[in-house]
């Protein structure tokens, strides 16, 4: 039996031996001549390095520098604008221009001129128009004194933030007193 218990001692001590000589050994799961961690970090701060050296040696021309720094200003536009602005404040220039919108408040009742005068004006601000044209007639089709819309339009005017300087146009074929001219306000 000794015997046996022997033999048996051996073959645990070559199997120990035999583990240990398998875990000397490593093997890896990765690809064959894949790269290691270092040799990508390496790879990349060359590449970068690499295109930072390229950027640098470039050479450009010095204005070309100075207006990507700094840009451009156009004295012409901005001189431009500024004849735009004055002009606009001109009265003159106001009263002599055309209008460039127009709304027709005839056959309309008290309520319903008011809504749509409000949308109008509105929208005509909006939009960034300088001089509108509300034709409210004279009011010969009305029962009574006074013109209703004339006196709508009036107070209308006096009271809407949007409006300033208003007239009736000269020529009859604009609508002379049946028609109301009106300049429009923006904050500068």
């Amino acid at each position: 039996m000794n015997e046996i218990l022997e033999k048996w001692d051996d073959f645990q001590k070559k199997e120990k031996q035999k583990q240990k000589e398998i875990s000397k050994i490593q093997v890896s799961h990765k690809k064959a001549n894949a790269p290691t961690k270092e040799e990508k970090l390496l790879a990349k701060n060359k590449s970068l390095d690499y295109k930072i050296q390229k950027e640098n040696s470039k050479k450009i021309n010095p204005m070309e520098l100075y207006l990507r720094r700094y840009g451009t200003i156009d004295k012409d536009k901005i001189l431009q604008e500024e004849n735009e602005r004055k002009k606009f404040q001109n009265r003159e220039y106001l009263v002599q221009m055309k209008c460039e919108a127009t709304i027709d408040l005839h056959g309309l009742r008290y309520q319903e001129a008011l809504e749509r005068l409000t949308t109008f004006v509105n929208d005509c601000h909006r939009r960034g128009l300088k001089k509108i044209l509300i034709i409210h007639g004279k009011g010969i089709h009305t029962k009574g004194s006074d013109p209703v819309l004339g006196k709508l339009v009036k107070s209308f005017i006096e009271t809407n933030k949007f409006l300033g300087l208003s007239g009736h146009p000269k020529n009859k074929s604009e609508g002379s007193t049946g028609a109301t001219w009106v300049i429009l306000k923006y904050k500068d």
